[in-house]
């Protein structure tokens, strides 16, 4: 599984900078980083989950100061993530099955959640 996702983000990204940007930055980590990595990213969806669990709207300030930060998180450890590209990447958390069910395992409607707060942070 792991192989025909590499190979498919190869095929669909290879050629953008962010890839490049993206492979530049990861080739770098030690196990240890990508394992800190990993642990902030799980508490950053842990996080958003709480909110949504509380019933918070992705428009609140919490949610959308957890969106910024989730941005940054990609911005500070693969590569640079305007607001704009964030919001792309929202577009395919809920339209990819894959990246759905990744976030709507931990939480029924996290998906959705996580891609309004990223919209509403973008001001779109």
């Amino acid at each position: 599984m792991k192989n025909s996702l590499e190979k498919e983000t190869r095929e669909r990204w290879g050629d953008t900078e962010a890839f490049k940007e993206s492979k530049r930055r990861t080739g770098s980590y030690s196990p240890e980083q990508v394992q800190a990595i990993q642990e902030e990213l799980d508490t950053i969806e842990s996080r958003f989950a709480a909110l949504l669990e509380a019933g918070a709207a992705p428009q609140d300030p919490a949610a959308t100061e957890m969106a910024e930060e989730a941005r940054q998180h990609i911005d500070r450890w693969y590569y640079p993530c305007p607001p704009a590209m964030h919001v792309a990447l929202a577009e395919m958390y809920v339209m990819d099955p894959r990246f759905r069910a990744h976030y709507d395992d931990r939480r029924a409607g996290l998906a959705e959640f996580v891609a309004e707060a990223i919209r509403a942070n973008a001001g779109v």
